[in-house]
Formats: C-alpha cells, sequence, structure tokens
C-alpha cells in the first residue's frame, strides 16, 4: 500500500513552509531516514526524511513551492511490487480545526470521543516507533516514553497532537485550549483594527513601498502577542556598573594565544552575560522554572536563549548548561550560532527550548528597554 510524504511542523509554532527542493526525483528507490527534501521553516532550512521504504512514486508539491500548509502531501512513496504509475494519495490528517463558540461552550467530556474499537493500532513494542522530530523532543522533555502512545499519523506516525493529548492525559485540557485560540482568532487585525485597503488608503499610493510579511515575521508577531496576553509580566530594572568586568575582559582578550596571528578568542561583554545569569539562576532555583497547567518544572541546569538578529526578524539560539561552561566555551559556541543563524542552519534543538532569555541592546547606547518573555521561558533578561 503507498505511503504518503507529509509536510511536517519541525516547530510548534509552524502552520506553513516552504518547499525549497526535492533531493529525490520520480521513481527513485528510497528507506527510512533517507532525505527526501529541504523545506525553510520561519526558523531555518530543515531536511525532510522518508519513514517508509519504496518507490518515491509521485512529487505532489514541485520544489520552490511556497506556503505550504503543515501535514499536506507532499510526495507518494509506492511499496515493494505496487504499481507506481497507479498510486494515489490518501487524505491526510489536517492541523486540528478551532472550535467554534457553540462547541467551546459544551462541557470538556463533550470533546472526548466515544469508545469504540480503534482502527489504528498502537505499535508493538519489537516493532521500530515512527515518531516526528518535534514529537520525539516533546516526550524527551515530558519524561513520557513513546512505547505508551498510540499515533495518529500516517502508519501510526507518532506526531504532535499525540504527545500533547499524552501529557494533557486526554481530551480535558481541550476547551481552555479552544478558548485561547478562539479568543486569539477572533481579535480584530493590527493597526486599530483597519483592513490592509483601510490602511493603505490612510497615505498616498506613491508614498511607500509594500513590503509583503515572511514566515518568520508573521510568527514573531503572532508568538508575541500571544505571550503578552497570556503570561504576566512585570519588569524589575536596575543599573550595575561594569568598570572590573570591563577590564577582567580586557585582561583576558589579551591573553589569548595566538594562531595564525590571530587570537584564538575574543570574549564579548555578552559571554559574561550570559555566563552571569545562568550562575544567578542556579542560585536561585525558585527562578529557574517553566510553567505548566499541573505543576511547576524545576529545571537542574540554565538553558540561556540569547536573541540574534538576522535577515527579517530574530532567532534565540540556546547555550545549554550555560553554568558549566566556560567564558571561552561560550564565546565559542555564540559565534558558531550566530553565524548559522544568519544562513537558517540552526537544527530545531538548538533554538527550541531554554529557561530563560537574554535580549541585549547595550551595544546600541540603549539603557533600558522591555524585553518579552518567550514561552516556556518565565524570564527574560533586557541589558
Amino acid at each position: 500500500m503507498s505511503a504518503n510524504v507529509l509536510m511536517p511542523a519541525l516547530s510548534p509554532t509552524m502552520e506553513k513552509g516552504n518547499l525549497t527542493k526535492w533531493l529525490k526525483k520520480e521513481g527513485d528507490r528510497v528507506k527510512s531516514g533517507d532525505v527526501l527534501a529541504e523545506i525553510e521553516t520561519d526558523k531555518a532550512t530543515m531536511e525532510v526524511e522518508a519513514v517508509d521504504e519504496g518507490i518515491l512514486a509521485k512529487i505532489v508539491v514541485a520544489g520552490g513551492s511556497q506556503d505550504v500548509a503543515v501535514n499536506q502531501v507532499i510526495a507518494i512513496i509506492a511499496t515493494e511490487g505496487e504499481d507506481a504509475s497507479t498510486v494515489s494519495s490518501t487524505p491526510a490528517a489536517g492541523p486540528a480545526k478551532t472550535p467554534s463558540a457553540a462547541q467551546v461552550a459544551q462541557p470538556a467530556t463533550t470533546l472526548t470521543p466515544a469508545a469504540g474499537p480503534s482502527t489504528q493500532s498502537a505499535p508493538s513494542a519489537v516493532s521500530k516507533l515512527f515518531a516526528s522530530p518535534l514529537a520525539r523532543r516533546m516526550a524527551k522533555e515530558s519524561g513520557i516514553s513513546l512505547a505508551a502512545i498510540a499515533g495518529s499519523g500516517p502508519h501510526g506516525r507518532i506526531v504532535e497532537r499525540d504527545v500533547k493529548a499524552a501529557i494533557s492525559g486526554g481530551a480535558t485540557l481541550a476547551a481552555p485550549v479552544a478558548v485561547a485560540s478562539a479568543a486569539l482568532a477572533a481579535l480584530p487585525p493590527l493597526a486599530a483594527g483597519l483592513s490592509d485597503d483601510s490602511v493603505k488608503k490612510l497615505f498616498s499610493p506613491d508614498s511607500f513601498v509594500e513590503v509583503p510579511h515572511d514566515t518568520m515575521r508573521k510568527t514573531i508577531a503572532r508568538r508575541l502577542l500571544e505571550s503578552k496576553q497570556t503570561v504576566p509580566h512585570f519588569y524589575v530594572s536596575a543599573d550595575c556598573e561594569l568598570d572590573r568586568l570591563l577590564a577582567a575582559r580586557e585582561e583576558m582578550n589579551a591573553a589569548a594565544p595566538l594562531v595564525d596571528g590571530k587570537p584564538v578568542y575574543k570574549i564579548s561583554v555578552n559571554d559574561f552575560v550570559i555566563k552571569a545569569l545562568a550562575q544567578a539562576l542556579i542560585r536561585v532555583p525558585d527562578a529557574n522554572v517553566s510553567w505548566t497547567e499541573h505543576a511547576m518544572l524545576k529545571h537542574l541546569h540554565a538553558d540561556v536563549g540569547v536573541a540574534v538578529s538576522i535577515p527579517g526578524g530574530l532567532i534565540t539560539p540556546i547555550v545549554r548548561q550555560a553554568e558549566t561552561k566556560s567564558l571561552t566555551q561560550i564565546s565559542a559556541e555564540m559565534k558558531d550560532y550566530a553565524a548559522r543563524a544568519k544562513a537558517r542552519k540552526l537544527k530545531p534543538e538548538e533554538y527550541q527550548g531554554g529557561t530563560t532569555a537574554v535580549s541585549n541592546l547595550g551595544m546600541f547606547g540603549v539603557k533600558e528597554f522591555s524585553a518579552i518573555v518567550n514561552p516556556p521561558h518565565a524570564t527574560i533578561l533586557a541589558v
């Protein structure tokens, strides 16, 4: 039986992506784990891997296609012995639809499916568990065994919604989530509720240049809006004299060994800030937490996200266990992250998660600003 290749969701915020190019062509033999194509998400360029073996019978979405919806069929793989010319795609399970206001008003129990024989069998203990990268990461972070989760994706593949259902223990949390989603969807457009055409009419046609929003900018706008609406923000400010830190930085950089006439490291003020924030969170563990509906997750390490500006927006790569790393290690890691971030080559695990974040505008002469918390973080340091 043929298998659909779906547009994967590689981050919690991804709804659409661009299918950059195919690395396999129709008629090629593929096996599980083979890289089929490259896709561009709101944050990075990623690879799509095959989860089935067979022949790439049909490419449904051509390379270079823009705004391909998550879970849309992009290709079909025919199994051994199947006539590749006769295969056709089967409907894929799309993203869950937001319930209407009337449905949301019903008790949560009405959202639970009726008990009955399931057509989807759970993966056996001896068979290989197929799960999307995002599902694997979410299960690992939540301490849930993938073997205990029945996949609802193609061929029993475990996807994000399956892990979310396992974390929540069923559909009992679906109502509040749906209410929040419905409330966000019901919000008027930005610019005081004016439509695009209404805003444009306020200006002379030749007085502006229209720059369409790309995927990253749309995602940043949506995520920041959700954060300000759903996360209580309060700000505490202090001035710090850094004369001794700046002197120590000069001494360290002056002592850096040379290779081919160039120093092997150059520590920045930001590297000191990352290290200091990590150590502060370890000293005050009640601040090194993430909020969930049923518990506070107290983290054993400080994974510090650092806001990095890139063309079209920003991204927050994470220095894992920053409290255990030296300043030179942090410096080298951040230089590597910054270079790959600008090329959109960061992996999801390098920018998703974390326990806190730093946003530093001090190099621009900014004295103070109010940063926005980036969930699941509970804190952010604005420098």
